[in-house]
């Protein structure tokens, strides 16, 4: 330090702070706002480095060197510090090669002006060398780039400050104390620059803000190691909310309070095939589905049924009030819950209680009848017989509770299509099999397609149903199917007694009651089927006898049927 002026002393300082902080902050690479911190200390400590060169000349063309060199420093101070403010705060959508581009324009211009030796006089009209208590350094006659490139460099730093701002009333303490540090130390050589180009500074001609920079230095250095800054950045809490919202598996609209769409999920685009780009800004009514039955916090919670693109579903409504830092309203989030699988398990667990409760009593109501009859006279065939009916019957409806328990169960993994012409035929031979005395006839063209594989289950209960219910002398079952409009079509028929208008009465309302319910689960396991692949099931009456039930079911764009 021998025979340096104590303007220099002091400048040094700043290097050192800022070297310190750049270094840190080059370490912490990848974190979000580190590269660019790291460049606008870079900047402080060129700048401030060059200034030292500068009181240290003894001749004009000397100084005037070292001035011009500083610029380099000067100009990429703001640029860096707007590029870490955004990244940092986690916009860093807005940290592009076209964006970063476009703000070096301005500092490329002055430094390629400079190292020209600025013959137009843009940035520097006349140098002089001037003698001060404090040092000897190089006061200057400004040109009229000078003071676009000052105008540049508070609006860069303006905007810079805005997102940072935002964090000094942050809820996490972490992100006040760091967002209070960087707001100090871009302040005050932002503020000193000011007392230059206003006059106010007592020494004139000479620039402190490169004085400033060693509070820059103490206070990034503050923010880095007390507040961890860089190692707890806000950004990936910004970008994670952003996910959250986007990748949200429920619908959610995002409505002013105007009434008009500001945003919404790719569910919501997805579930209720509304257009994103043409949704926002326009009215809610108009892209909401029923956003006429949502009356904000009281609406009704009773589901509400909607149909979209893959079917008709029911959902609850969750409407969440937004306010501003001054509870101010400011709009809403909808939220549309698909609950559809919840009351479909909610339905099948009631319908299967119902279904042990009472036919599993009346069956061992029964056996245990019989057993008193077994038990008095062991040889009577009729009283075993029905023992053993009741008790086949027994195992069948557990089998069938089985069946219906893996097969609609939401965590089980559905099983692959399956040819539709295989299903017919070996349901087929499945009836004839367990019912010898029902005649099974399958009618010609069967559609060469694929249908979903729980389509095999609800087949094979149709059938059951047709053979075992019908009382007819020559019980006859007849299977087929068609492609109508894009939906596969298969029938069961029969010539039995017919399905009381009772049994489809419960399955059209799709709850029971004590007093109104199906008699078995068949029928049962025909519905949860096909409301499972989005189809829908049918009853029509058979001349002269009998009934003829069809499954519906949509073909995909693949050639392939169901979702």
């Amino acid at each position: 330090m021998i025979g340096l002026s104590p303007l220099s002393v002091a400048l040094l300082t700043a290097v050192v702070t800022g070297t310190s902080a750049a270094i840190l902050a080059w370490r912490e690479r990848p974190e979000a706002g580190a590269t660019w911190l790291a460049v606008l200390l870079v900047g402080q400590v060129w700048w401030t480095t060059f200034l030292v060169f500068e009181l240290e000349a003894s001749t004009l063309a000397a100084k005037s060197l070292w001035y011009d060199v500083q610029w380099l420093g000067v100009v990429i101070i703001p640029v860096g510090w707007l590029l870490f403010a955004l990244e940092y705060t986690g916009r860093e959508r807005y940290v592009r090669p076209g964006v970063v581009a476009a703000l070096l324009v301005a500092p490329a211009a002055t430094v390629a002006v400079v190292a020209a030796g600025d013959p137009w006089g843009l940035v520097v009209v006349d140098r002089a060398v001037a003698s001060t208590p404090v040092g000897s350094f190089l006061r200057v006659d400004t040109g009229p780039w000078y003071y676009v490139i000052a105008a540049y460099t508070y609006l860069l730093g303006l905007f810079g400050s805005l997102p940072i701002l935002q964090l000094v009333r942050d809820d996490a303490r972490p992100f006040r104390g760091q967002s209070a540090a960087l707001l100090v130390g871009t302040a005050a050589p932002w503020a000193s620059s000011v007392f230059h180009l206003t006059g106010a500074f007592p020494v004139a001609g000479l620039d402190p803000t490169p004085l400033a920079f060693a509070v820059s230095g103490v206070a990034y250095l503050f923010a880095l190691t007390r507040f961890r800054l860089l190692t707890l950045a806000p950004a990936p809490r910004r970008r994670a909310r952003q996910l959250v919202f986007e990748h949200l598996h429920d619908p959610a609209f995002v409505i002013g309070t105007e009434g008009y769409v500001i945003d919404l999920n790719q569910s919501a685009a997805d579930t209720f095939g509304v257009d994103r780009r043409d949704a926002i800004g326009e009215p809610a009514d108009a892209v909401v589905p029923r956003h006429g039955d949502i009356a904000g916090e009281a609406a009704d919670q009773s589901p509400l049924s909607i149909t979209g693109p893959h079917g008709q579903h029911p959902y609850e409504v969750t409407v969440r009030r937004i306010a501003d830092g001054h509870d101010r309203p400011t709009g809403e989030v909808v939220v549309f819950h698909d609950v559809g699988e919840y009351l479909g398990q909610q339905q099948r667990l009631d319908v299967l209680n119902r279904v042990f409760r009472h036919d599993v009593r009346t069956e061992t109501n029964l056996i245990h009848g019989y057993a008193d009859q077994l038990r008095a006279d062991p040889t009577d065939e009729r009283a075993l017989a029905v023992v053993k009916e009741s008790a086949s019957r027994i195992l069948d409806l557990s089998e069938r509770t089985r069946t219906a328990s893996e097969l609609f169960n939401p965590t089980t993994e559905a099983p692959p299509p399956v040819a539709l012409e295989a299903l017919v035929d070996e349901a087929a031979a499945t009836l004839r099999a367990e019912f010898p005395d029902v005649t099974v006839i399958v009618e010609d063209d069967i559609p060469a397609v694929r249908v979903p594989a729980v389509l095999r289950v609800v087949t094979e209960s149709l059938c059951s149903n047709a053979a075992r219910h019908n009382d007819g002398a020559s019980p006859s079952v007849w299977l087929g199917a068609t492609v109508d409009g894009g939906w596969i079509d298969l029938s069961v028929a029969d010539d039995g007694p017919g399905i009381a208008d009772a049994e489809r009465d419960v399955l059209r309302r799709g709850t029971e009651t004590p007093l109104e319910h199906g008699s078995g689960l068949g029928l049962w396991i025909v519905k949860w089927g096909v409301d499972q692949v989005g189809g829908s099931v049918s009853f029509a009456e058979r001349e002269p006898r009998g009934t003829v039930v069809t499954v519906s079911v949509p073909i995909r764009d693949d050639g392939e049927a169901g979702r």
